[in-house]
């Protein structure tokens, strides 16, 4: 794996597609309390970041099979806008990178090479079918990120918070590919989001994610922790450690140098 995924991984969330119903029961979490106010909860997880834009020094480590070394990044977002993100290795620029709702780029400087999509090349990289811009800014902000609602989940509380597990398997459907999927969201106390695991019901393929060592800035929660790991035929891990937030606006330069190879994912 290339740092490509580590430059695009800083924006990840889930689309808003559709998510349609089928009659097979899941297992559910037992209920330890019984939930009192269930809209007063949806409302709350699913509420939108009010922040202008954030700066994110970040150190991130991977274990991909490769050797990778630990990457000192730079996160820029402007909300519902643009992710910005420049790794840098060793004191050696490595990557750089930009997602906005249009599509992504990232070029990778130790081997010259690029990358210009839409969504699908991140899709092709998780094994999944349903990232846009939206959903991956919720992901490395430790928001909800998959559409969630009283209809098609469970929710239960236990000592450390709270649990939405799917009722049925998920089906979601982009670009004619329908894929079900069997999700469980775990939440605290304060309804911030620690821990999410996706698996796809066709191959047993999984996205799992936590998320610890919270911050309250301006208002808001931000992880200071993020462990993705994606389970398929191998398994990636990669570990994000956000170190400084900065709300003040900043340069992104993006442009990809002369002589550089565009890449493709097959």
């Amino acid at each position: 794996m290339k740092p490509y995924i580590l430059t695009i991984l800083s924006a990840l969330a889930f689309t808003s597609c559709s998510v349609q119903k089928k009659t097979i029961q899941n297992n559910t979490v037992s209920t330890t309390k019984a939930i009192d106010n269930k809209a007063q909860f949806f409302s709350s997880i699913e509420k939108k970041s009010n922040f202008d834009a954030v700066k994110i020094n970040s150190k991130i480590d991977a274990k991909t099979g490769s050797f990778i070394p630990t990457l000192d990044a730079v996160i820029y977002i402007e909300n519902g806008k643009k992710v910005w993100m420049n790794l840098v290795a060793v004191f050696i620029p490595a990557a750089r990178g930009v997602a906005t709702p249009e599509g992504i780029k990232g070029y990778y400087k130790l081997d010259k090479t690029y990358i210009d999509s839409d969504f699908g090349y991140l899709n092709k990289l998780l094994n999944v079918n349903f990232i846009d811009y939206n959903a991956l800014q919720n992901l490395l902000l430790g928001k909800t990120f998959i559409p969630v609602s009283d209809n098609d989940y469970n929710l239960t509380q236990n000592a450390n918070g709270f649990n939405l597990t799917s009722k049925q398997t998920q089906k979601i459907t982009e670009n004619g590919k329908t894929t079900e999927y069997k999700i469980s969201l775990d939440y605290d106390q304060e309804l911030n989001l620690n821990h999410v695991l996706l698996t796809n019901i066709g191959n047993n393929n999984q996205l799992d994610i936590t998320y610890s060592n919270r911050e309250i800035l301006n208002n808001e929660s931000f992880p200071k922790s993020v462990k993705i790991i994606i389970k398929a035929d191998k398994t990636d891990e990669i570990f994000l450690e956000n170190t400084k937030f900065d709300f003040s606006r900043m340069e992104t330069t993006y442009s990809v140098p002369a002589n550089y190879k565009k890449t493709e994912i097959k």
